[in-house]
């Protein structure tokens, strides 16, 4: 995954929530936009939750974005 690939995942218009895949196994729901900070030389990011958790990770370990219309807490 490139950091281009992933920004343009996040200006989709109208939007379409996702889950971010991890190499671990590791699935990060971003039902808005807003949610995600991507790090000024574009290697990390970040995703914060409704419920003020986060999740912090880089850029390299994306393995997939699964685009849904209903995601639900566990990223599913």
């Amino acid at each position: 995954m490139t950091i281009e690939q992933f920004r343009a995942a996040l200006r989709n218009q109208p939007f379409r929530p996702f889950v971010i895949h991890l190499a671990d196994g590791r699935g990060i729901p971003v039902r808005h936009p807003e949610q995600v900070a991507i790090s000024p030389a574009g290697r990390t990011f970040h995703v914060v939750h409704a419920d003020d958790t986060w999740n912090a990770a880089d850029i390299l370990l994306v393995t997939d974005l699964e685009f849904s219309e209903t995601i639900d807490a566990t990223g599913n």
